[in-house]
């Protein structure tokens, strides 16, 4: 099995697992601000003692700073926007949607990293566009979207352009400069972010108390540190456009736990837009 192939599949498991636990965080009605500056510091204290305790050099130093900027605020909105919309949405709607990121990062991979899509990872992108118009014109129950859900689909379109750009940085990142480095400064410039949102006053007022939020926060950091390195360490061996496709697999583990432990409902176009999501990720792996 090679390398990357291991890396990426840990890294499936874990996003997976951290996905859910959005979901967790969604339902227990938390403060998004305070569950994601609990996560991200979290993240920036375990890379943080990792990167001391291993002595390792720090070449590249303007890049790396740089990097860790763009990758923190992309990955910052996309966490945000993504329980956001999981407060609007159910997640067999909006993680299929947001994971349609893949699309963009493929096609960045061919024209910025020199990839070459095969036929079936072409066809896994026309499968993915697919996706997107079932769920837009997938009426809700009562026949059409309300505001709310609009609301959902908004920021879960949000979260899938910012999670392109966190996956296109990540990959820079893996091949140019330290990683435990960059994992520390990235996530702590997100942290960052996430107090400057609460000191605008940009959280809305919820229910859930705040160590609830911290405890989810807490859990969900230390699964993120795990599988964030796991993917560094595939994009370090393999191609772009092949590991980012297959990790996308992860949102099927948030989903089906979301179904088990929450009892989503999956209607017959949000279990079509499922399949055909997880079709056009597992072809575009070849």
């Amino acid at each position: 099995m090679d390398g990357w192939y291991a890396y990426s599949f840990i890294a499936l498991i874990l996003f997976g697992l951290q996905r859910f636990l959005y979901k967790v965080s969604a339902e227990e009605k938390c403060d998004t601000t305070v569950t994601t500056f609990a996560f991200m510091g979290t993240v920036t204290c375990i890379g943080t003692i990792l990167f001391f305790a291993a002595s390792e050099p720090v070449d590249n130093i303007p890049f790396l700073v740089f990097i860790s900027m763009v990758n923190s605020m992309s990955f910052f909105t996309g966490t945000w926007m993504t329980i956001e919309s999981l407060k609007h949405i159910p997640a067999s709607t909006a993680m299929p949607l947001i994971r349609l990121s893949t699309v963009l990062v493929v096609i960045y991979g061919i024209f910025f990293f020199g990839d070459r899509p095969s036929p079936a990872q072409a066809a896994g992108i026309a499968l993915a566009m697919a996706v997107i118009m079932i769920i837009a014109w997938s009426p809700s129950q009562q026949g059409s979207y309300r505001g709310k859900q609009l609301r959902g689909i908004a920021f879960a379109m949000t979260a899938l352009v910012a999670g392109s750009v966190a996956a296109i940085s990540s990959a820079y990142a893996a091949l140019y400069v330290n990683k435990l480095a960059f994992i520390a400064l990235s996530y702590f410039m997100g942290m960052l972010f996430s107090v400057g949102i609460k000191g605008t006053g940009g959280s809305t007022r919820v229910e859930g108390s705040a160590k609830k939020a911290l405890t989810i926060g807490l859990c969900i950091g230390i699964i993120n540190f795990a599988g964030f390195y796991a993917l560094l360490q595939a994009l370090a061996r393999g191609p772009l456009s092949i590991i980012i496709p297959f990790t996308g697999l992860y949102f099927v583990v948030a989903v089906l736990l979301s179904a088990a432990i929450y009892g989503e409902k999956m209607s017959m176009g949000r279990v079509t837009a499922l399949i055909l999501t997880i079709l056009a990720v597992i072809i575009m792996r070849f």
